[in-house]
């Protein structure tokens, strides 16, 4: 299983899980691999493929700084090394998705999408991969793709961006209300607010994308651990290392048994005071664990 990574995904000057634990996790795999799990390299995006989502003027706010109050409307302080940054991660995504549809599944250490807009950023998120790649891969001839959102919140950025297009259909379970959005035909959620009900809620909703009867290309899977119940942001009470396994597990076996491919990110997840950094790569390895494990094979 190829998982995508550049030293670049770090790169800008602010410090912060986002712009850090794609190292942390690789540093992790050179130390401890896990049984298939290959690290590979990969272009950076392209500013057209960029452009594809995001408008212009806030593409050049990123690259150049100005006005600085947009290219730092993710939450960053901007620096030179943003751009090269944004472009690195959003293209492990791309490249991620593309090694799925060959693969069967693939993932990316890169993280940082599902807040942001057309035209800015939002929630520690300056382009939103997930849609960057699902249109990509429509311009090269894929029909269909799910984003499946299981981050601790809304992907409300995602929600804004697919509005209208029937190429894409977006599920999310959110145990946090920030980013929430307007369901719509295609996006809708759940928000769980009982840990007892996290696993459950998550069962019907791949039975709901069953009912549904689409056939799609290619699942987006929005992976994030910050559900943790001692994740500092967004973090539920009661949901455990654990559950956060066995719904890995759930996602990934799900889609091996229709044969879909999925493309993963670690998304969300941060330390605090009551999750150490070493807890926090762990829970991570555990998602790159069921996708070497469960995750459909070509």
């Amino acid at each position: 299983m190829r998982v995508f990574y550049d030293s670049a995904y770090t790169s800008s000057a602010h410090a912060f899980d986002t712009t850090r634990k794609a190292t942390w996790i690789a540093d992790s795999l050179a130390r401890e691999p896990i049984a298939g799990v290959t690290l590979a390299s990969h272009p950076p995006l392209t500013r057209d493929q960029v452009h594809m989502v995001h408008d212009p003027s806030y593409v050049d706010a990123v690259e150049r700084g100005l006005p600085r109050t947009l290219a730092e409307s993710q939450g960053f302080p901007w620096d030179a090394r943003l751009w090269p940054m944004s472009l690195a991660t959003n293209g492990g995504l791309v490249a991620a998705a593309r090694a799925a549809l060959e693969d069967g599944v693939s993932g990316t250490l890169a993280s940082g999408f599902h807040h942001a807009c057309a035209g800015t950023g939002r929630g520690c998120c300056t382009f939103n991969g997930l849609v960057i790649a699902a249109r990509v891969l429509f311009a090269q001839g894929v029909k269909r793709v799910l984003v499946l959102d299981l981050d601790a919140h809304f992907g409300g950025g995602t929600a804004s961006l697919i509005a209208g297009d029937p190429r894409c259909r977006q599920f999310d379970v959110s145990v946090c209300d920030f980013d929430a959005f307007e369901q719509d035909a295609q996006s809708t959620f759940d928000y769980v607010i009982d840990s007892r009900a996290y696993l459950p809620t998550i069962d019907r909703a791949l039975a709901r994308i069953d009912a549904e009867g689409a056939a799609f290309d290619l699942c987006l899977y929005n992976a994030g651990v910050d559900p943790y119940m001692n994740c500092p942001t967004g973090g539920r009470d009661g949901i455990t290392a654990p559950i956060l396994a066995e719904r890995d597990r759930m996602v990934f076996q799900w889609a091996a048994q229709r044969g879909l491919p999925v493309a993963f990110t670690p998304a969300g997840g941060y330390v605090g005071p009551l999750l150490e950094r070493d807890a926090l790569v762990a829970l991570h390895r555990s998602t790159l664990e069921a996708a070497a494990r469960h995750g459909v094979r070509r």
